[in-house]
């Protein structure tokens, strides 16, 4: 008697839909409930690395902030004397990219639209205090400057040097991000 009361096929038509509905509210609450850490301070930023120290903040224009979205943005040149070397760097962190309009651009996009002419970009190989890791290499032109930009996308588990790979990663996961970016001017040829 129990076995005619309960249809099977118009169970499946309940519980299938019910169970999707389960999953969707269970989605929503999972994302709903992130809880973003603070900004970290910009003072905590080193004022050295080896022979290199810091010479100088370089403030960020208003337009460029506004088009890189982050929560914090660290810009400041160091010095090396012993070898006589500049180098720029610039700190943007993304405290939440859950919406999918903050993100770090790649200087593929942002240096040619400042005059820039590409002349190599690869991947290299860089020692850390941490180990090694893969950054991108950029090295670009604009009149008689030469530079070697070297940039990574850095997320609390893991540093992507590919800007796919990036984008990939900065999709299916809801982590903080940090977009890093060294740029040395060189003095003599070029060589990169």
């Amino acid at each position: 008697m129990f076995m005619r009361i309960i249809d099977p096929k118009r169970c499946r038509n309940v519980l299938a839909p019910a169970f999707l509905a389960a999953q969707v509210l269970v989605v929503h609450f999972a994302i709903a409930g992130e809880s973003a850490p603070s900004t970290p301070a910009s003072a905590r930023f080193p004022a050295a690395f080896g022979s290199w120290k810091v010479f100088r903040q370089d403030p960020i224009d208003a337009e460029t902030a506004r088009e890189l979205k982050a929560d914090l943005l660290v810009s400041q040149s160091y010095l090396d004397p012993p070898a006589r070397s500049f180098a720029s760097l610039l700190v943007a962190w993304y405290q939440s990219q859950r919406d999918g309009t903050r993100q770090p651009h790649s200087p593929k996009v942002c240096l040619p639209g400042a005059g820039w002419t590409p002349r190599i970009a690869d991947e290299v190989t860089v020692e850390t205090a941490a180990g090694a890791i893969t950054v991108n290499r950029y090295v670009v032109d604009q009149g008689l400057q030469h530079a070697v930009v070297l940039y990574w996308y850095q997320n609390s588990r893991r540093v992507i040097a590919g800007e796919w790979a990036a984008t990939y990663e900065r999709a299916f996961s809801a982590r903080r991000w940090l977009f890093h970016r060294v740029m040395n001017l060189l003095r003599h040829n070029g060589d990169a």
